[in-house]
């Protein structure tokens, strides 16, 4: 009898859907998120972004806390015009304990090539995105030339940041 009533549970056991692993649930959410923005779906993609997170982009002074973000924004989305990244590769690394991970990615952009990197946490059930870093990539033969391009601005804005900070 015992036998008969664990051949059954593990019958039905095995016909539930398995829960998939962490790691591919927050793949799903990233790309979500990703295709929220393409769809210039404001409220799917600012859903996805934890409470007080932030956005790093690639420009030196863009550092937005969600707040910040979502008003830089909303003219793009509102416009039906927000942003197309598509991922080509993707790493995520869950840390031990399982409510919080990292990733990095790869992406084809309007920019060409961009490299996404973050943090993510479980909020309940939900993987929300912490902390995300949009850089642009520069193969490293060109970098004398994108030096060259960025250094007047980065020179500016250094002063700047030098001037401000506290002796």
């Amino acid at each position: 009898m015992n036998k008969m009533f664990f051949l059954s549970c593990l019958l039905v056991v095995s016909w539930l859907p398995a829960q998939p692993p962490e790691e591919t649930r927050i793949g799903a959410v990233l790309d979500a998120w990703h295709q929220a923005a393409a769809r210039a779906d404001f409220d799917g993609y600012f859903g996805k972004m934890a409470q007080g997170g932030v956005f790093v982009g690639t420009d030196a002074t863009e550092h937005w806390d969600k707040d910040a973000f979502m008003a830089f924004s909303r003219p793009y989305f509102e416009k039906g015009q927000a942003w197309s990244f598509t991922p080509l590769e993707r790493h995520i690394y869950l840390a031990e304990g399982g409510q919080v991970a990292w990733f990095d990615e790869l992406l084809d952009t309007w920019m060409q090539l961009c490299r996404g990197s973050g943090v993510v946490v479980k909020v309940g059930e939900e993987w929300k995105i912490a902390h995300y870093v949009l850089s642009m990539t520069i193969p490293n033969a060109s970098a004398e030339g994108a030096i060259a391009l960025k250094k007047e601005k980065d020179s500016v804005l250094k002063r700047s940041l030098l001037l401000t900070q506290p002796n």
